[in-house]
C-alpha cells in the first residue's frame, strides 16, 4: 500500500546503461546510432537522480567514441543528471573516451585504462605479389587516390601523411580527457602517450576516481533503497546466433585483435 501514498519518498531511481565491445560503425560494435536510443530513454525515462554507465570496451572509432560521449554529455547537461561510470575489465582508447563522459569513474582493483592515443594499421603485400609474380596496375585521377596502398612499397611521404591524419585526432581525444578529468589529473605525469595502468594505478594517474563497484557505489550515493534499471542493447534473433549478414570475418578478426591487446 506505500505505493498508494504520494507524500511518502520514493527511492531513488538510476539507469544504467551497458556500452560493452568494440567502437565502430560495423553491426556488432557500439556506435552513435545503435546506442542512441537507448540512452535517450535512460535520460528520458521517469525522473533519474543519476545515470550510470558500465563501460568494458578497448576501443575503436575516435568519431565514433567522440559522438557518443557528446549525446551523454548534452542529455546530461540538458537535464541536470549526473553520470558515474563504472569499468569492468578495460576502458582503454576509445572506451576511455566514453568513461570521460561521467563526471566520475570508478574502477575494480584488476580494470584497465588509459591508452589515450590514435592508432593506423594496415598490410603490405609488395614482396609476396613479387615472389608470385603479380604485377599491379592502378591508374588514378588525382595524386593522392592511391596513398596508403599495401599493395604498394610504403614511402617516407605516406608515413608523414599518416602521422599528420592522426596527430588532430590524437589532440581531440587529449583536449576531451582534459576537458573532462581537469585538475584530477596528476600533473606533470605523462598520461598522453597510450600507456595503460591497472586499476589504483589509473587512480593515482588521476584517470579514474576510485576502487569501487556499481551497487555498493550507488547505494553509497543514493541510499540502500536506490532502484537500478539496466538499459542494453537489444539484438536481432540473427545477430545472437552470429547470422548477421553484414557481420564480415575480418571485422570480428580486428574486434578480437583489440580485445586482445589487453589480454581479453
Amino acid at each position: 500500500m506505500k505505493h498508494l501514498i504520494p507524500f511518502l519518498p520514493k527511492p531513488a531511481y538510476v539507469p544504467v546503461i551497458r556500452l560493452q565491445g568494440a567502437i565502430g560503425a560495423g553491426a556488432r560494435s557500439l556506435s552513435d546510432q545503435s546506442v542512441a536510443p537507448l540512452v535517450e530513454r535512460a535520460f528520458a525515462k521517469g525522473k533519474p537522480a543519476a545515470v550510470a554507465l558500465v563501460i568494458n570496451s578497448p576501443g575503436g572509432s575516435a568519431v565514433q567514441s567522440s559522438l557518443i560521449a557528446a549525446r551523454i554529455r548534452r542529455l546530461a547537461e540538458d537535464k541536470k543528471v549526473p553520470v558515474h561510470a563504472f569499468v569492468e575489465d578495460v576502458a582503454a582508447s576509445g572506451g576511455y573516451w566514453l568513461a570521460c563522459a561521467a563526471d566520475d569513474i570508478w574502477v575494480d582493483a584488476s580494470s584497465i585504462l588509459g591508452s589515450i592515443g590514435v592508432i593506423y594499421a594496415g598490410f603490405g603485400f609488395t614482396e609476396l605479389m613479387q615472389r608470385q609474380g603479380v604485377e599491379r596496375r592502378v591508374h588514378t585521377a588525382g595524386r593522392s587516390k592511391s596513398f596508403a596502398d599495401p599493395f604498394k612499397p610504403e614511402t617516407p611521404e605516406d608515413v608523414a601523411r599518416i602521422e599528420a591524419l592522426l596527430a588532430p585526432v590524437h589532440q581531440n581525444f587529449i583536449a576531451h580527457v582534459q576537458a573532462r578529468r581537469g585538475a584530477r589529473l596528476k600533473e606533470g605525469a605523462d598520461l598522453f602517450n597510450a600507456d595503460i595502468w591497472v586499476g589504483a594505478g589509473a587512480v593515482e594517474m588521476g584517470l579514474a576516481d576510485g576502487v569501487a563497484h556499481l551497487r555498493p557505489k550507488l547505494k553509497e550515493l543514493y541510499g540502500e533503497k536506490v532502484r537500478l534499471v539496466p538499459f542494453g542493447q537489444k539484438r536481432s534473433l540473427l545477430q545472437r546466433f552470429g547470422l548477421t549478414m553484414t557481420d564480415t570475418v575480418m571485422a570480428s578478426v580486428e574486434e578480437r585483435a583489440l580485445w586482445a591487446r589487453y589480454g581479453l
